[in-house]
Order: C-alpha cells, then sequence, then structure tokens
C-alpha cells in the first residue's frame, strides 16, 4: 500500500529528543523551543514567532488578541479545517462564510466586501495547499473598515505571496506543524505575530495569563497572574522533533517540490486531454508542496477514482466537507452570498499521495493507475 502520508524523519529527532531529556527541561521554552522561534523569526522575517500546542491554539490566541466578542462576526471560506471557525466560535462570534475561487481553492477575495457588516471584526484567509490568497485585496478591506487579519496559514510554511512570507502579511499568522505537515512535531503549531507592541499580551497569554516568561528572561523577580489566558506552551521534547527537520527545511522543500513536479508533468496529458485538472498556482505565489491533488468531473467520479486506486494499493483521499454543511456550520455561522463553487469544487477534488521521501517509483506507479482509471 502506498500511504497517503507518511510524517517526516530525517534522522536527528531521536537524538534531539534524547538531548532535552538530558538537559532536564521538557515542559517547554527550552533550548529546542528557543532554536525553533528563532528559526521561525529569521525565515519570515516577523516580529516574534511563539511555538504552540496547535495551530488550533495559535488560532485561538489571536482570537482573544484580536479582542474577538460574542457577537462579533468573522469572514472566513467554508472549504476549511473546523479549527478556522472553532477559534472564535469560541469566544461568541459567528462564522461568516464567503465562497471560494474555483482555481485556487481559497476565499474569493472579491466577495469579501460584501459580507462586511458593522460587527465584522475579521478576515481569515486560509492559504489552502500553501497557495496564497490575494492578500493585498483583503488587507485593503481590513483597512478600509478597521478588521484584523489572521491567516490561517497551517499548510503555507515556506510559501509566499509577492515575495512575502505567509503568515506575515497579516496582523497574525497561524502555522500547523500536525504530522500531515511538511514540518512535524506530532501535534504543534506557531503563532506569528507583526507588531511588537501585541508579543507581551500574546506571551502571558500563551503562559496561562501570568508574566512567566518576562520572569524567565530575569526581566522581573517573580510571575503573577496578569491576563486570562491558557495553557498553548509545547513540550521540549516536541520542539526537539521539530528543530530536527527545521534545521534542513530546504532540503525537505526541495524533496517535495520535486515530487509534486512530478505528478505535475506526468497528468498534464490527462489535463490537456479534459478528463481532470491539475492545481493552479499565480504568478504572485511559491508554494511549498504540501499537497498535489487533481480535480475530477463530479462526485461520483472521485468516489470512483478512490475505490480504483485503493484496489491498486494507494491511498488516495479526498479533503473538508464545507463548513456551512455541517450541523454546527448551521448552528454558528452563516454563509453570505451564493455557494457557487464551495461545495462543488470540494466534491472534485482528490488528494493524491504526498510526503517527505515519496519514492520516484511509486509516484510513477500512482500515475499509471490513474492513467489507466481515464484511458484503460
Amino acid at each position: 500500500m502506498i500511504s497517503f502520508n507518511v510524517p517526516p524523519v530525517v534522522g536527528n529527532e531521536m537524538k534531539y529528543i534524547k538531548e532535552a531529556i538530558e538537559n532536564k527541561k521538557i515542559c517547554g521554552d527550552g533550548v529546542f523551543t528557543k532554536k525553533c522561534s528563532a528559526w521561525l523569526e529569521q525565515k519570515t522575517g516577523t516580529a516574534k514567532a511563539l511555538l504552540t500546542t496547535s495551530c488550533t491554539h495559535a488560532t485561538e490566541m489571536a482570537a482573544i488578541l484580536a479582542d474577538i466578542q460574542p457577537g462579533d462576526e468573522v469572514i472566513m471560506p467554508s472549504y476549511t479545517f473546523v479549527s478556522t471557525a472553532d477559534a472564535f466560535v469560541l469566544r461568541g462570534a459567528k462564522a461568516v462564510f464567503v465562497d471560494i475561487r474555483p482555481d485556487t481553492m481559497n476565499i474569493d477575495e472579491n466577495l469579501i466586501e460584501e459580507a462586511v457588516t458593522e460587527r465584522t471584526k475579521a478576515i481569515v484567509p486560509v492559504h489552502y495547499a500553501g497557495v496564497a490568497c490575494e492578500m493585498d485585496t483583503i488587507c485593503g478591506i481590513a483597512e478600509k473598515y478597521h478588521l484584523s487579519v489572521i491567516e490561517d496559514a497551517a499548510q503555507g510554511v515556506l510559501s509566499t505571496y509577492k515575495g512575502r512570507q505567509l503568515g506575515t502579511i497579516g496582523d497574525y499568522g497561524c502555522y500547523s506543524f500536525h504530522e500531515t505537515k511538511n514540518y512535524s512535531m506530532g501535534e504543534g503549531g506557531a503563532l506569528l505575530i507583526k507588531d511588537p507592541e501585541n508579543i507581551e499580551r500574546a506571551e502571558i497569554i500563551r503562559e496561562k495569563g501570568t508574566n512567566r516568561s518576562k520572569f524567565f528572561r530575569g526581566q522581573i523577580d517573580k510571575y503573577t497572574w496578569m491576563d486570562a489566558g491558557s495553557s498553548y506552551l509545547p513540550s521540549e521534547l516536541n520542539a526537539a522533533y521539530l528543530w530536527a527537520q527545521l534545521e534542513v527545511a530546504d532540503t525537505i522543500l526541495d524533496n517535495r517540490m520535486r515530487s509534486w513536479n512530478m505528478y505535475f508533468s506526468s497528468l498534464k496529458e490527462l489535463e490537456e486531454k479534459g478528463y481532470i485538472q491539475l492545481p493552479v498556482i499565480p504568478k504572485e505565489c511559491t508554494h511549498n508542496a504540501h499537497m498535489f491533488y487533481i480535480k475530477t468531473k463530479d462526485l461520483e467520479e472521485r468516489q470512483d477514482l478512490i475505490a480504483y486506486l485503493e484496489a491498486k494499493g494507494i491511498k488516495a483521499v479526498f479533503h473538508y466537507i464545507p463548513l456551512h454543511s455541517s450541523p454546527a456550520g448551521r448552528k454558528y455561522g452563516t454563509f453570505y452570498g451564493e455557494d457557487r463553487y464551495t461545495t462543488k469544487e470540494s466534491e472534485r477534488l482528490l488528494r493524491l499521495p504526498m510526503y517527505y521521501h515519496l519514492e520516484k517509483k511509486d509516484i510513477e506507479f500512482v500515475v499509471e493507475q490513474v492513467k489507466r482509471f481515464y484511458l484503460g
């Protein structure tokens, strides 16, 4: 069986976990947490990067920092993971879903302004497959209406928009280091903070509402409860695992990009013959080969292809069920305007196996089977 995903392992993970144990500091904000944070800040240019226990928790922190209150509205796509909405629903806000673009599967930036009301507090663009949303338009709308922009860049580490790293363009950026992502710590994430003025409060929220971070830096002689917060700090063991991969991040990126390009060039024939559609990468974007997907004619064809590939020993999967069609989505959100593409395009999308060190022969086998499905 060719797996859909295999968590990345580069070789030094166990060595660094052992070092963390030997350092007698495994609860977080030790050597490896600091290394990872510094790497993120250097790579992205953000004012501050804080490792978190998940991208979900990074988004929850961003919602607190953006002062999301009961009754507020937050604009986002429906084609996203539940965490995008959960972070704001937990604050009492309503999720306002806007249709997506069929080319990138990202929120349609031209529909956002119509959805803005006097209760709108933030826009949450989701960079699907590590391909950027049209951020200039989104940030322009946010500036016009004094809204926060919180980037769900869970899939976007090392992707760019007009030369800027995803997660650094809005007020806050949220990364994921889940086992399915390009760089993993099992469960984990990071919050990127654009404005230095928000760093101190973010550190307090992350440390259970205390100023413990300042205490450990020697800036105060004791720490105390300062604000409402929670425990968003990951273990040093997780950070040690992640650091092994960040050290060779470009190697991982190059390897995934080779796989992505091989899929793209090998399946181009099927697109040219009208059988499938391949991913679209706008010219102002660079992506990180987070996933490779194709679009089939319709839902029925996709399900037939999934079953066909499964019988050949290939695990291929569909992705999100649009949030607005779920029970919680109907309870906590509303779809603004017409659902022209969200449902239709989500039912066509099929993700092929993609992970670090996916072997060339396996890609060739997947491509061969997809072609046989269509061409016989």
